[in-house]
């Protein structure tokens, strides 16, 4: 079971959002773990991934503790990802998310390669995960699917938010931030980079997608 697999959108608007993680499993193979996630990270990296995550200690993007009335203008936009990587000193899931299929493709030749013995998932479209997987020269042995939201939708909030806020599994996004967030791009309070980035900070894992992000929050700007 993966928290990745619940983004909400239609195909076209997961055309550039793919997730690849690795874990080990506690009693079998997580002795020796944290180099060979470290090594993981490192090898995305390689390949320009829009964020990479410990899902332990948090990505790229993440909160601080110590803030004042200057912090939101003074305060880095991100952390650098070799920090990220450094971070991990126990078993953990670490994950690099990535907006462009050749980049991802190519990070999955890179772990045939390597064979670092961890669990390695992919999260995408179907088709698109299979299709990059074998031209990496890797067999599926599983698919899992997420079936989506049950009960009364009529709670739900518009889909623009759900959007952004699925793209945080363990829903650490709220639907109000998210909200907020639509609503200050579209009083040009905020650029859709800068929400993005908001917003990313409240992803532990670092599985949120910032290019993903700006692209919704533009559109919902210009009422698309």
């Amino acid at each position: 079971m993966t928290n990745t697999l619940h983004r909400f959108g239609a195909a076209e608007s997961l055309q550039d959002d793919y997730i690849v993680f690795a874990m080990a499993a506690r009693g079998i193979n997580e002795e020796g773990a944290p180099p060979q996630l470290r090594t993981f990270l490192r090898m995305a990296l390689k390949h320009g991934p829009v964020n990479v995550g410990n899902a332990v200690e948090g990505g790229i993007y993440r909160p601080t503790p110590r803030l004042n009335p200057l912090a939101h203008w003074r305060r880095p936009e991100r952390l650098d990802p070799e920090a990220v990587v450094e971070s991990i000193d126990t078993c953990t899931t670490a994950a690099a998310v990535f907006d462009d299929a050749a980049r991802m493709e190519a990070f999955l030749r890179d772990l045939k390669e390597a064979g670092l013995g961890l669990s390695v998932n992919v999260s995408a479209l179907t088709d698109q995960a299979r299709t990059c997987c074998g031209r990496a020269g890797i067999t599926r042995h599983s698919v899992e699917y997420s079936l989506g939201f049950h009960g009364d939708l009529n709670r739900l909030p518009e889909r623009r938010v759900l959007e952004l806020s699925t793209m945080c599994g363990h829903g650490m996004v709220s639907h109000n931030l998210a909200r907020k967030m639509m609503d200050w791009v579209r009083e040009g309070r905020r650029t859709p980079q800068a929400a993005s980035s908001y917003l990313a900070r409240f992803c532990t894992c670092g599985i949120f997608n910032p290019t993903r992000a700006v692209r919704i929050l533009e559109a919902a700007r210009k009422g698309a």
